[in-house]
């Protein structure tokens, strides 16, 4: 729960994220590429599953970015209000 009390230099770190998701993806598509050319088909799959997982990862990722505010609370987005105690 946001209350106002946050620095206003906090930001989300999805597109860090994002970043980090691309940089493992280009790794994973590397070693799978060159594994399956040296004729290591157990860590070919390996990397190929870590591939997947990197894809997955971005496509959440850039799924909360499209999703706007809600997800990454800006400098215009007001402290949400803490709930009433009834």
């Amino acid at each position: 729960m946001r209350t106002g009390s946050e620095p206003m230099t906090a930001r989300s770190p999805l597109r860090m994220r994002f970043w980090l998701s691309l940089w493992g993806m280009i790794w994973a598509v590397a070693g799978t590429v060159a594994f399956v050319l040296i004729g290591h088909p157990g860590w070919a799959a390996a990397c190929a599953t870590l591939w997947l997982i990197t894809v997955v990862d971005m496509v959440v990722v850039v799924r909360h970015i499209r999703q706007g505010p809600h997800f990454q609370p800006g400098r215009d987005v007001p402290p949400y209000q803490p709930p009433s105690d009834r």
